[in-house]
């Protein structure tokens, strides 16, 4: 067999349908396009999108869903089974976490947050800004030490209302 045998199984290829060339093309008249309207028209194309005047779907769904919270706190999370491999004696702090890549580096000035998935055998100092119950339990059970720092928090005020005038 050579590149030039190939060719299209039979039935695999159609001849187009030459319209509007008489009545021996056997499509006459309209050629093929139905009686009048707007698809019968030449120069007439209508887009997926349309929908006969109603209010197309790309304009009915919302661009964006839900309500996104502006103050989220996203926490790197570490489970305690994680900090097994641990190496060295050093403290547990979000800078050694990423010298040792158990989080990215962008992640060690964020909010870390330790969960007590697992077993610690080792005595370890962790700083955090967040344990769950069951980390802090099973670090204090390993001889370890849970050290929390502290989040930055915005106070919430009232505006200051201004003292009554005092009437003379």
């Amino acid at each position: 067999m050579r590149l030039s045998d190939l060719k299209a199984p039979p039935g695999a290829r159609h001849k187009s349908k030459r319209l509007g060339r008489g009545h021996g093309s056997g499509k006459v008249k309209t050629s093929g396009r139905g009686q009048k309207g707007q698809k019968a028209r030449t120069g007439s194309s209508i887009p997926a999108y349309f929908e006969g005047g109603q209010m197309r779907l790309s304009r009915r769904l919302p661009k964006t869903r839900g309500f996104t919270n502006p103050f989220r706190k996203e926490f790197a999370i570490i489970n305690i089974e994680e900090l097994e491999n641990w190496v060295g004696d050093a403290e547990v702090t979000p800078q050694a976490l990423a010298e040792q890549q158990f989080i990215r580096n962008r992640e060690a000035t964020g909010l870390i947050k330790i969960l007590g998935e697992g077993a610690l055998t080792r005595k370890l100092t962790v700083h955090a800004h967040k344990f769950s119950a069951s980390a802090r339990q099973k670090i204090e059970a390993a001889g370890g030490q849970v050290i929390e720092i502290p989040m930055k928090t915005t106070v919430k005020t009232k505006r200051a209302k201004k003292p009554a005038a005092a009437a003379t």
